[in-house]
């Protein structure tokens, strides 16, 4: 594979997509820094088709993303990322859209047997039989120059994805596995999934109450910081902690000298500007409507203690088909949801369709139907279809 020395000039980055726009597929990674910003500080992003690679400095004077960012959200080539929701991010933030069409080998790692989470080092080891150099992971990525060494680390990245994900996809088309992968894929490629709207930032927090009055204030001052943190780029955190605007949601203060008593912000915040900001909001805040109104948690039908052994036979079950069919459990079906089978919910339940039904669903529903049965056998667990009533 050719690798090109680092990108920092915007004619050498057009020549370069518009190559891997042809591509079979690219694999695209990212380097930033986010520990004390609202916004990942994006400071490299490495790309790579079959043949070429290259890492492309978006801190340059001389380049413009521009061309790189049509690749990835415009042009029809496969994107390849693994655990990607935070390079989706920075790219939903630069562009409003997310890379389509889109494959992460983390989530496919999961119709493959490898575990819900699988981390890039053990995915190149199990696939390309690699060893990844960690040495520079701890590298402050907005510093530079940044030294060859550093360079070829993040490449690697890519270059390590580029010869694994063949492998994957090969293995997925052999084992017909790859319509598993859609939901996920679907739902990580979800713009939604990475928008932060002030006037959603609310739903985010834990609420303290269900009273109109108390959540139109949480709104408010949800959307009041989500601003200030988006203006100052500093950590939601930074400017005032989830359980302080709880605190002030629940019980206001009668004026801004009375910030000055409230655990979690300074004393300060009695007399100054973003105290009176804060103020302000406040003031502002109305009760919510009926139709913004949180929907209750559902209740679950009567998950009785017997509903509750139910579904830890059912969680069993989980695990024993899941390790038959090498694909980890969440992909099949997430522990609410047995929960809900327990208690006797059979509607809109994806465990009871398609291929989940075939490899879960089917067992799972004669176990709570009373259809199944567990034995043990020379000390070895054994289900079996149950006759009668």
């Amino acid at each position: 594979m050719l690798i090109h020395p680092l990108v920092t000039d915007t004619a050498t980055l057009e020549q370069l997509c518009a190559r891997w726009a042809t591509a079979d597929f690219v694999a695209v990674d990212t380097e930033f820094m986010r520990e004390s910003t609202y916004y990942p500080d994006l400071c490299l992003v490495q790309v790579a088709c079959p043949n070429e690679a290259a890492a492309i400095d978006p801190k340059s004077p001389d380049l413009d993303l521009a061309p790189l960012l049509k690749l990835l959200v415009e042009e029809p080539v496969l994107k390849v990322f693994h655990a990607g929701g935070q390079d989706l991010e920075i790219i939903y933030n630069l562009t409003g859209k997310t890379p389509q069409p889109l494959f992460d080998t983390q989530i496919a790692a999961m119709a493959l047997g490898l575990g819900e989470q699988i981390g890039y080092t053990n995915l190149v080891a199990a696939y390309a039989n690699i060893q990844v150099d960690k040495g520079a992971r701890f590298t402050d990525w907005a510093r530079r120059p940044l030294n060859d060494r550093q360079i070829d680390y993040a490449i690697g990245d890519v270059t390590h994805l580029a010869r694994l994900f063949p492998r994957m996809v090969d293995k997925l088309r052999r084992t017909g596995r790859g319509e598993w992968l859609d939901d996920e894929m679907a739902r990580a490629s979800d713009p939604a999934t990475y928008a932060n709207d002030p006037e959603r930032a609310w739903l985010r927090l834990r609420l303290p109450s269900r009273k109109a009055d108390v959540l139109g204030r949480l709104k408010a001052l949800a959307r009041w910081r989500e601003l200030e943190a988006q203006d100052k780029d500093v950590p939601r955190g930074r400017i005032v902690k989830d359980e302080t605007l709880a605190d002030l949601a629940s019980s206001p203060p009668r004026s801004q000298a009375d910030l000055a008593k409230v655990r979690g912000l300074s004393a300060a915040w009695g007399g100054n500007a973003i105290g009176a900001r804060l103020m302000a909001a406040l003031e502002d805040a109305a009760p919510l409507e009926a139709d913004e109104m949180p929907a209750r948690e559902p209740q679950r039908p009567g998950l009785s203690s017997e509903g509750a052994l139910i579904a830890d036979l059912l969680k069993l079950l989980l695990k024993i088909r899941a390790k038959e069919a090498g694909v980890a459990p969440r992909l099949i079906v997430r522990a609410d949801d047995l929960e809900l089978l327990a208690a006797g919910q059979r509607e809109g339940l994806d465990m009871l369709q398609g291929w989940r039904h075939d490899i879960f669903g089917a067992d799972a529903l004669a176990l709570v139907e009373g259809r199944l049965g567990f034995a043990v056998s020379d000390g070895k667990l054994k289900m079996s279809q149950l006759s009668g009533d």
